[in-house]
């Protein structure tokens, strides 16, 4: 009987060992930015940043409106959230390519077991039936003698 080494493999736990610092931080953010707390806690902020601006700080307001601060602000954010996304997403891409690679090696090694079991079964039945014809052959053979012995 053949040894049998299991294909399947945990990729996410190799890939997650295999990334740096940077590849988790960037996933991370990314986590966080494309989700409702997020989005939340920065449209609270902006809130209040106008309405700071506008209403509390009469006099002197840190950024009057048009508010090109803010502007400024949301600029460095979009500038920064854009390619730490697009890190992410590649390394989404790259973990989802060795898990379709890891799902191709297993189910090619299902297909050639299967195809073996289908061998093995073919056999089995081929011999099975010679084995009830020899079986067939004696038992006529059988009742052909105890006929012949019967008065």
């Amino acid at each position: 009987m053949k040894h049998h080494s299991l294909l399947a493999k945990n990729i996410n736990v190799e890939f997650d060992r295999q990334q740096g610092f940077g590849g988790r931080l960037s996933d991370r953010i990314a986590d966080y930015s494309g989700g409702w707390p997020f989005i939340i806690v920065f449209i609270g902020l902006m809130i209040l940043w106008v309405v700071v601006n506008t209403s509390l700080m009469v006099t002197s307001p840190i950024d009057p409106y048009p508010y090109h601060l803010l502007d400024l602000i949301l600029s460095a954010i979009a500038a920064i959230l854009a390619p730490i996304i697009i890190m992410s997403q590649k390394r989404l891409e790259l973990r989802d390519r060795l898990n379709a690679e890891n799902d191709y090696r297993i189910n090619r090694n299902t297909e050639m077991e299967i195809h073996q079991l289908h061998k093995k079964i073919d056999h089995l039945l081929f011999n099975q039936g010679q084995r009830m014809l020899e079986i067939q052959k004696i038992q006529v053979e059988l009742m052909d003698n105890l006929i012949r012995k019967t008065p």
